[in-house]
């Protein structure tokens, strides 16, 4: 270790390379260790690499230990320092929002993938949440003319927040669902809605994040049935609907589609292999 002058001595770690070392021994990851620290010292992650014997300047110690203990609690580390990324692109989130996850950027992805074939240049993003797929979805699709509902006025708030600095313009519309879209019709409409089951064992580990974004009933389906429901009111013919829903549950999300006139219905997996999004096609003529 480095005995440049004002490295602190003392209790407690007393360089950046101590303090990681510490993190790590209370259980944080390596890369939560490194994305909180930089966020508080205000420094990118790899700034950290070369001045690991740096002291950690002064006062930093406690509201470290503070969100360390937040952290090692099971509050998102996304929380903690206010973004994450998605899709490239640097989102503000809040504890009003569920934190973008990788395999959502499946659903963005699908949809572009639609995109070029869509019978109407517009997409609504059902419970936008952080506004990460619509804002996502128009920055790869600029001609596109994106829509986003939310029931939750917070959640509406961080998104177009996110809108605003990001210079994506995004329609955004209170309300749950379909209901704020009375009359229009789109090419693509997709949505992560809550899926997670009553009393899933999941649930505890998610306490930190909004329960009207994550829980969907007794099975898991109730927010998914609503959506399909009345999907055909709103979309033109030959438009998609594409679910994000959990890796059980594929065959009830085609089923739901299907019993509602969808057609070419079909799954994506995730990364990891298992069945994340499914979508349909509402049938021409």
């Amino acid at each position: 270790m480095s005995d440049r002058p004002g490295a602190a001595r003392g209790p407690g770690p007393a360089s950046i390379g101590e303090w990681l070392q510490h993190a790590r021994s209370a259980g944080l990851a390596r890369l939560d260790a490194q994305v909180l620290l930089a966020h508080h010292l205000g420094r990118p992650r790899a700034w950290l690499l070369a001045h690991d014997d740096d002291a950690l300047p002064p006062g930093l110690a406690e509201p470290l230990e503070v969100d360390l203990a937040r952290r090692t609690a099971g509050v998102p580390l996304a929380h903690l320092v206010g973004s994450r990324e998605f899709h490239g692109l640097a989102l503000n989130v809040s504890a009003d929002v569920l934190v973008p996850r990788p395999e959502t950027e499946l659903l963005v992805d699908w949809a572009l993938e639609l995109a070029p074939h869509a019978p109407l240049p517009r997409l609504v993003d059902l419970g936008t949440g952080s506004g990460a797929i619509a804002l996502a979805f128009k920055h790869r699709a600029p001609a596109f003319d994106v829509v986003a509902t939310d029931l939750s006025g917070p959640a509406l708030a961080v998104a177009r927040e996110n809108g605003r600095r990001l210079d994506l313009p995004v329609t955004w519309l209170a309300g749950s669902w379909w209901q704020p879209l009375a009359g229009q019709r789109f090419g693509l409409a997709v949505s992560n809605p809550p899926y997670v089951a009553d009393g899933d064992p999941h649930l505890p580990s998610l306490e930190h994040e909004p329960g009207l974004a994550l829980v969907g009933g007794p099975d898991g389906l109730d927010a998914l049935r609503c959506i399909v429901a009345t999907a055909g009111a709103h979309l033109a013919a030959g438009g998609w609907l594409l679910l994000e829903h959990g890796f059980d549950q594929a065959h009830a999300v085609a089923a739901l589609l299907r019993a509602a006139g969808f057609v070419d219905t079909g799954t994506r997996a995730d990364l990891a292999g298992s069945p994340r999004v499914t979508g349909g096609r509402w049938p021409v003529g």
